[in-house]
């Protein structure tokens, strides 16, 4: 089974010379692994039964359909912003042509939006802004670098801003309030000092463009203030599934979902209002729905039911087991854990991480050999949160270390030779910095 996952992995990591989508690969490997384990684990393990092998996957499926949920439903909130020209609200008051000021507020606002939407979705919008405002394709490629640094910070620090944190939180394993607590001061500095170094770079200022050149995705039956309320409407939905869970103590998927909701009915008594525009080309939500991306939909449930399949194994336990023998040190386990994701989706390893340590009631804690290590695991442990921030940030580390990259990659052909001269560097010294930062919050504050 292990020697299956490295393959399947690889074939994934490799896309983009294989030329086989990821998603096929990762359900492939789910319906393989999960067949092995089917055919031998009843007969290697005392008490298994096929009775059994049946309700071990229900179980994995149905906190793997709980994400998956979520994630339609954040998509489509999102989307349907997109498609009714929202976010141009926020791009338009972008005014300044002074490179380095241009930088930081690109960059800053790229943080706290990949906070609140998802980091690719962020990054995307971010680069099409550039496209109107930076002419020369070198500036463009840093610039568009520095937003892949600021989303992936950005996300990491919030319970709804990156796959990962979705995970987590969703999970149990962190709250949203001690996650933004404990990681926003690490992100924010993970970003800072990358910002500090490429603004050496640049001088002087852009040329003015003329606005009409600028284009825009705003719909031409939708007035400015419909473009608003639905901005602010699904934004204020989105922050407020946090809330929800803290008050009604339902799953996450449920805010969501009744989130979704109030947007579908929302959008639905706007365009009553509009019976003389043509219906093929409303922007209602279900029309929306049909341009989510099954395809990273598939990939996620794919990926996270192989991972299952290999903790119901036992072979993730084994890891830890192996990781708290030789290292048994949570900053040195998270930073490698963070570095690999540079290389490799840090979906998986964030799943294979949270299927290798369970987390512990105050009883095991007190019964463990060493339980100053074991707290470390808790609910809003520091494994937990440090994790969030090293599978967050160190995506960062390469230009194919996270799907912000992946997109600016693919949007502005950055190299994948130029950002490991120009930008790995000064990203990985904002991440060495994150980390110290949470330390010392640690250490001095006990955040």
């Amino acid at each position: 089974m292990l020697i299956l996952f490295v393959v399947g992995y690889a074939f994934i990591a490799f896309e983009h010379k294989t030329g086989i989508n990821k998603s096929a690969i990762a359900l492939l490997m789910c319906g393989i692994l999960w067949s092995i384990f089917s055919l031998e684990y009843p007969s290697a393990l005392p008490g298994l039964t096929q009775t059994t092998v049946s309700d071990e996957i229900l179980r994995h499926l149905g906190s793997t359909c709980e994400i998956l949920v979520f994630l339609i439903g954040a998509m489509t909130i999102v989307d349907l912003i997109d498609f009714h020209g929202g976010f141009e609200f926020i791009t338009r008051r972008i005014t300044t042509r002074r490179k380095v000021r241009l930088l930081w507020l690109v960059a800053l606002l790229t943080f706290f939006m990949s906070a609140l939407l998802d980091n690719m979705t962020t990054t995307i919008i971010m680069v099409m802004l550039l496209r109107k405002i930076v002419p020369t394709t070198k500036e463009r490629m840093l610039f568009a670098s520095v937003i892949v640094i600021a989303a992936n910070s950005g996300g990491a620090c919030s319970p709804i801003g990156d796959v990962t944190t979705i995970m987590l939180w969703m999970k149990g394993n962190v709250s949203s309030a001690k996650l933004i607590e404990s990681l926003l001061l690490p992100c924010l500095v993970s970003l800072v000092i990358p910002l500090v170094i490429a603004s050496r770079w640049l001088k002087g200022s852009l040329p003015e463009t003329d606005p009409a050149d600028a284009g825009s995705s705003q719909p031409d039956y939708i007035s400015d203030g419909e473009s608003r309320a639905i901005l602010f409407l699904g934004c204020a939905l989105l922050v407020a599934v946090p809330v929800f869970k803290s008050v009604t103590h339902l799953p996450p998927y449920m805010g969501m979902v009744t989130a979704l909701g109030i947007m579908w009915v929302f959008t639905e008594l706007m365009y009553r209002r509009k019976r003389n525009i043509e219906e093929s080309i409303k922007c209602r939500v279900a029309k929306v729905l049909k341009h989510i991306d099954m395809s990273t939909i598939l990939f996620f449930l794919g990926i996270l039911m192989a991972v299952a399949a290999l903790e119901s194994a036992g072979i993730l336990s084994g890891f830890a087991t192996g990781l708290n023998e030789h290292l048994h040190n949570v900053y040195a386990i998270n930073t490698l854990i963070g570095i690999l994701s540079s290389v490799v989706d840090n979906v998986p390893l964030v799943a294979a991480s949270m299927g290798m340590y369970p987390i512990p009631d105050a009883a095991a804690v007190a019964a463990s050999a060493d339980p100053t290590y074991a707290a470390m695991f808790v609910q809003d442990g520091v494994f937990w949160h440090l994790l969030a921030y090293c599978a967050g940030v160190g995506g960062s580390l390469l230009i194919i270390g996270s799907a912000a990259g992946v997109v600016a990659m693919g949007l502005e052909n950055i190299n994948f030779v130029w950002y490991f001269k120009k930008i790995s560097l000064m990203a990985f010294v904002g991440y060495l910095a994150g980390i110290g930062v949470y330390m010392l919050e640690v250490f001095l504050f006990g955040i």
